[in-house]
């Protein structure tokens, strides 16, 4: 189980140095395993890179990598810190990089606990509410590049979000279950395409607050002290390239590009960029989840 997050909060966050060669192991072992120390990780890392270059996933082979049995294992080992934990809230914090199905991983393993048969009652906040509205955007003096970089780090309100966190850290240590207190949190209209005050609500019968979003293990100023807040933290591992290629085919869907060469272009113009940043500066994360796409036939 992770230290206190009293006595982590101390520490020196030590980030991740990705190997540059891959090693040869049985792949199947490395799926939503416990991480530990820097060389342990950098090995999940690339044996990760290795699976997806090296690897066809096929009907018969991706067994071994079905997302829900990841779900599923993610949700029973959350569920198995939290009934350790000595709060009554646990707060878990999961990362990825765009693309890498940290949302999709977070919504599944938030229904999961809510609907065991002994549920624990989770919830699921996004970062997302956190970033700069398009008003405090236009104020910038770089405008047109905060427009086209909208997503990295810099355009969001970090030292808001930070407070929050240590507020929401507040309340899950000192806050008694059952009180009357509840905890608002902001969300993202992606209609409106601006955060929206208060959206979420965090009640006082919450046992897990489940937080994700790209720059929850970031190794740099303001940033880290999220990850010394949480109890526990995961990261969602995908291949930068299949990656890349879920976050252009989303644009395209939701409208945000007509072509898929408009919308590859506006990925490596930002998200990439933002991917690049996750990876060289990620905080040693308590479990690393392999997101891969599972084949439709």
């Amino acid at each position: 189980m992770p230290r206190d997050h009293l006595s982590r909060a101390h520490d020196t966050p030590r980030t991740v140095k990705y190997m540059k060669y891959f090693v040869a192991v049985p792949l199947a072992s490395f799926a939503s395993t416990r991480i530990t120390t820097e060389e342990e990780m950098s090995l999940h890392v690339a044996v990760g890179a290795l699976r997806h270059a090296h690897t066809k996933v096929t009907p018969g082979s991706y067994r071994k990598y079905n997302m829900e049995a990841e779900y599923t294992r993610l949700a029973e080992t959350i569920r198995q810190e939290a009934n350790a934990h000595s709060k009554k809230r646990f707060l878990v914090a999961i990362a990825g990089i765009p693309g890498s199905g940290k949302t999709t991983t977070a919504v599944a393993v938030s229904r999961l606990l809510n609907a065991q048969p002994s549920p624990k009652h989770t919830t699921l906040l996004s970062m997302d509410g956190f970033h700069l509205s398009r008003a405090m955007l236009d104020r910038l003096p770089n405008r047109e590049e905060a427009y086209i970089r909208r997503g990295a780090p810099w355009t969001f309100d970090a030292a808001r979000f930070v407070q929050f966190i240590h507020r929401l850290r507040n309340w899950a240590d000192s806050t008694p279950c059952a009180s009357a207190e509840t905890i608002y949190a902001p969300s993202f209209d992606h209609e409106a395409k601006d955060p929206v005050e208060n959206g979420i609500a965090i009640t006082d019968d919450a046992e897990i607050v489940i937080i994700e979003g790209n720059y929850l293990l970031l190794d740099e100023p303001e940033w880290r002290e999220v990850a010394a807040l949480v109890d526990y933290r995961v990261f969602v591992e995908s291949d930068l390239q299949e990656a890349r290629e879920r976050v252009a085919r989303r644009h395209v869907l939701a409208g945000i590009e007509k072509t898929l060469e408009d919308a590859f272009r506006r990925v490596d113009s930002n998200d990439y960029l933002n991917a690049i940043t996750i990876r060289e500066k990620l905080i040693i994360p308590d479990m690393v989840v392999h997101s891969v796409t599972e084949p439709t036939c």
